[in-house]
């Protein structure tokens, strides 16, 4: 009897697994949120498939993957201190982490999708607190303007627009590419996003595509994720954003000199989604 089981329980992960069909690397470009004169970019990646697919930043993956075992944990906080430490001829010690190329988790977002059930679970990082949510991928409705294409990679692409969560996107998707996906929380079109763009400054860009067979693994530590409420989520990260300096104080008995004069978060100029408001 625990034979079968053990089988059927192999069954059940090889089913569960999906691969992806086409890889794509992507420049992910947003408002600063301590400087609006500047910007913030990271690199991301798409794995995507028939089936679903995960948006994610590999450094941030890497580290979760060290840090998912104790092993794996203490050999990554070995890494990033012989990259940051510097021992003065006093033997006094002090730590950078700015120096070296040692990997650092910076980007806390997921984004993955289940096109066979309609939806959508983001993991992340608001008000210095990990959560989840799930939301239906159909949210998005698009006009397609046919007569408007421009090349993106050496693809020719097609606009669309569409208003999600308060913001408007401009789309450019490619028919030649026959994935209904894209980056972020985007997709829905007859083709693949390669450039979407929000004013005043929101910004995905393909940087590179290939074709694939890898697995799309599953978050790690994804039970550690508590379920919250998109809109919740979002209002109490401004909140934190904008009042750092006292709830620090508050938990932890420390002050922290803010040298600069910080703007206040602006959910219309800096948020992805400023629907919470």
């Amino acid at each position: 009897m625990r034979k079968i089981f053990f089988l059927l329980s192999i069954i059940s992960v090889v089913a569960a697994a999906q691969t992806a069909s086409v890889k794509v690397s992507y420049l992910q470009v947003a408002p600063s949120i301590n400087d609006r004169a500047k910007s913030s970019q990271s690199d991301m990646m798409l794995l995507s498939g028939t089936d679903g697919s995960k948006y994610y930043n590999t450094v941030s993956q890497y580290c979760d993957s060290m840090t998912a075992t104790p092993e794996g944990k203490k050999k990554l906080s070995q890494i990033q201190m012989a990259a940051w430490m510097t021992t003065a001829a006093d033997g006094s010690m002090t730590i950078d982490m700015t120096r070296g190329n040692a990997p650092q988790k910076k980007v806390h977002t997921y984004v993955v999708k289940d096109f066979r059930k309609g939806t959508m679970t983001v993991y992340g990082r608001w008000s210095n607190e990990s959560g989840r949510y799930t939301e239906p991928t159909g949210e998005q409705e698009w006009e397609i303007i046919a007569d408007s294409t421009r090349t993106v990679m050496g693809y020719e692409c097609v606009k669309a627009r569409t208003n999600y969560h308060g913001r408007e996107w401009t789309a450019w998707f490619s028919p030649e590419i026959a994935v209904q996906d894209g980056p972020w929380k985007l997709c829905g079109l007859p083709g693949l996003i390669l450039l979407a763009e929000s004013a005043p400054g929101f910004r995905f860009e393909a940087t590179g595509i290939e074709k694939t067979a890898e697995e799309i693994g599953p978050v790690y530590k994804a039970d550690t994720y508590p379920t919250v409420d998109r809109k919740k989520a979002l209002a109490d990260h401004e909140y934190y954003l904008n009042n750092r300096e006292s709830i620090l104080k508050a938990q932890y008995g420390v002050k922290i000199n803010n040298t600069t004069d910080t703007p206040k978060f602006d959910p219309q100029s800096q948020a992805y989604e400023p629907d919470y408001r």
